[in-house]
């Protein structure tokens, strides 16, 4: 039997179709409500981007042995796995024989069919390259990806972005304001587009978000994702075991990667947030203000005076700082993965004249939510 699942964000769309109900199952778990997933009949399906996603380990190996069979191959790296890429007449396709998977791309339909021995390895993949054919047409339409994370303030769709680096408070930002009635529209990365004569449109960025277990404790969800571990549940595969471990001995004291500054963190699917947080998830918004958080440990939590950071190429996610989906199957029509230059000066500019607030926060979640509530109360 067929299955399929549609997911639609802003003008784009793709159809997840598959022979395994887990593989289209966790494209609707994992799109959810951000990208309006719902289920279609297989049937029905004759138009429009297509990706076909089967268990089918006779296709897989006819389709490695085509990308082996003497013509020329490229290697890289697709999201952290080795694939070789080479064309099929107008077609690419692919193997990636970590994964068991192989692929072939054909652009001028935009079809796009994976042929894999395992089901979960395969609903990985599928739900990856939905996401990069949604953003391929996003990007295509004029939409840029911001580096940010993002809120909702459910009354007016009135959005706040909040910047900067690895460590900066992205992710503390966005959940602490989650936390206090605002809605979750992103938590490391937006879509953004001109609308108007002067404003910001923004549509979420699907992805599961990687909170602390210091973080994940202070803001009171602690006791409902051990209570999600201990009675069987998980949360995304990406999820290191000795975080698991942690939760099921409600220990929420940091993990530290051996020989790193890198924390080990909760991987919560994005429909989890609403189900084990009580967050409520945004499916767009328009962009209001802009945050610069910095945490300092021992600091007290507080807007802060004086210049604050200026947009500049880092804060897009562009083909130099995303690589790990390169645009191999040529979904974005050479469009640069974090969007056109031209879009996103535009959008730089117009972020430019919205109201920008510098804010610092430590570990006292309570004296940080509250600094953040005083700058979201402005706009």
């Amino acid at each position: 039997m067929i299955t399929a699942t549609r997911l639609e964000a802003a003008a784009a769309a793709v159809t997840v179709m598959s022979n395994r109900a887990e593989v289209t199952d966790w494209s609707a778990r994992y799109f959810g409500q951000w990208w309006n997933a719902s289920s279609v009949e297989a049937s029905s399906v004759c138009a429009g981007a297509v990706l076909a996603a089967d268990v089918d380990p006779e296709a897989y190996a006819a389709l490695t042995l085509l990308v082996h069979d003497g013509r020329h191959t490229d290697e890289v790296e697709y999201a952290r796995h080795r694939m070789l890429v080479a064309r099929d007449g107008e077609d690419i396709i692919a193997t990636s024989p970590d994964e068991a998977i192989a692929y072939r791309s054909s652009p001028a339909s935009g079809r796009l069919t994976l042929s894999g021995v395992g089901a979960m390895e395969l609903s990985l993949a599928a739900a990856r390259l939905a996401r990069e054919v949604i953003r391929g047409q996003l990007l295509q339409d004029g939409w840029a990806v911001l580096h940010a994370s993002a809120v909702v303030r459910p009354e007016d769709g009135a959005t706040l972005l909040a910047f900067g680096g690895k460590g900066a408070g992205k992710t503390t930002t966005a959940m602490l304001l989650a936390a206090s009635g605002w809605q979750l529209l992103a938590n490391d990365r937006v879509l953004v587009r001109p609308t108007g004569e002067q404003g910001v449109e923004a549509v979420p960025w699907p992805s599961a978000a990687a909170v602390g277990l210091g973080l994940l404790d202070s803001l009171g969800w602690g006791g409902a994702a051990r209570g999600h571990v201990k009675d069987g549940g998980n949360f995304h595969p990406t999820q290191h075991d000795a975080v698991t471990t942690a939760l099921l001995a409600g220990d929420f004291t940091p993990l530290w990667e051996t020989g790193k500054r890198r924390e080990r963190k909760v991987q919560v699917f994005p429909d989890q947030f609403t189900s084990l947080f009580g967050v409520k998830l945004a499916t767009g918004g328009r962009a209001a203000a802009l945050l610069f958080p910095r945490v300092d440990a021992d600091a007290s939590p507080d807007l802060v005076d004086g210049p604050v950071p200026v947009l500049g190429d880092g804060d897009f996610m562009s083909g130099t700082t995303e690589d790990r989906y390169p645009d191999v199957f040529e979904l974005a029509g050479g469009v640069d993965g974090g969007g056109r230059r031209s879009a996103r000066d535009e959008v730089s500019a117009r972020l430019a004249l919205l109201p920008h607030h510098a804010v610092r926060l430590s570990h006292d979640v309570d004296a940080s939510a509250a600094a953040l509530r005083k700058a979201a109360e402005a706009i």
